[in-house]
């Protein structure tokens, strides 16, 4: 029984690395690397397993539980840096999505003025204070935007152009929404399976023998309805945080995926 639930574990890790390996590839990651990362990961993972058990983690335990022997452990004992910064700490996006939830409401305000003379009135500047808590100035906050194209500038005013967060041109900035996404979007699926009952959403509709334009219609209908639940999802959580009494974060997600089907096998 031990085994089959091995076999069927293997399967599913392999569904799901399968799309991460070819970023790999594509992007120039090689084997050594990906070794190192599995170690580390591994040991990351099983020391948090431990002290949520109660257990402090030490190099014996830490060995049995991930199969690495005691001197790889030891070797591997440290924190490490992540180099991509947190999504959700991202004071750029935080005020690209507040201001795409005023210019929705109201859709003069994608048009903004930098400053408001005398502080009144909407404005840039105020936008990005509230949204980055203070925290970044506004002009650092708008000109990432703009070097991402998801505004421009135009004299003292300042122009939205985007209707979503989406660095394409950006590649630091890419690989943070997709490493971001693609855990939490993992880590609702595992904690759905290990705790045997289904704690968190996750759902898919799926369907085959399409032509592309039924996939490409499709997608404009999710498109059109994520857009309805961003915003409303933005104003009510947009008032929660502003409570500020919880110590939880969430994160709510939708995606679309296409390809042609592979061939059938003929007997």
């Amino acid at each position: 029984i031990i085994d089959d639930r091995l076999t069927l574990v293997r399967a599913a890790c392999a569904r799901a690395l399968r799309p991460l390996l070819r970023l790999a590839l594509g992007l120039g990651l090689k084997y050594p690397h990906l070794d190192d990362l599995l170690r580390e990961l591994l040991l990351e993972e099983a020391r948090r397993s431990l002290q949520a058990q109660g257990v402090r983690p030490n190099v014996s335990l830490l060995a049995v539980a991930t199969g690495l022997n005691r001197k790889q452990v030891t070797a591997r004992l440290r924190e490490t840096a992540d180099p991509l910064p947190m999504t959700e700490r991202s004071a750029a996006a935080r005020t690209f999505t507040r201001w795409l939830q005023l210019a929705r409401d109201e859709p003069a305000r994608a048009r903004l003025p930098i400053a408001a003379p005398e502080g009144r009135g909407p404005s840039f500047e105020a936008l990005a204070r509230q949204a980055s808590r203070s925290d970044v100035h506004h002009r650092s906050v708008l000109n990432e935007l703009c070097r991402l194209g998801l505004c421009r500038e135009v004299d003292d005013q300042v122009q939205l152009l985007a209707d979503g967060f989406v660095a394409s041109g950006d590649l630091q900035t890419t690989l943070s929404f997709l490493g971001d996404n693609l855990r939490d979007h993992a880590s609702a699926a595992v904690a759905n399976t290990l705790s045997g009952k289904p704690l968190f959403l996750e759902r898919a509709v799926f369907a085959d023998r399409l032509a592309v334009a039924d996939c490409e219609a499709t997608q404009r209908l999710v498109r059109e309805r994520w857009n309805a639940l961003q915003h409303e999802l933005v104003g009510v959580l947009g008032r929660c945080t502003e409570a500020g009494q919880g110590g939880h974060r969430l994160r709510v997600g939708i995606y679309v995926y296409a390809e042609p089907a592979p061939p059938q096998e003929t007997s």
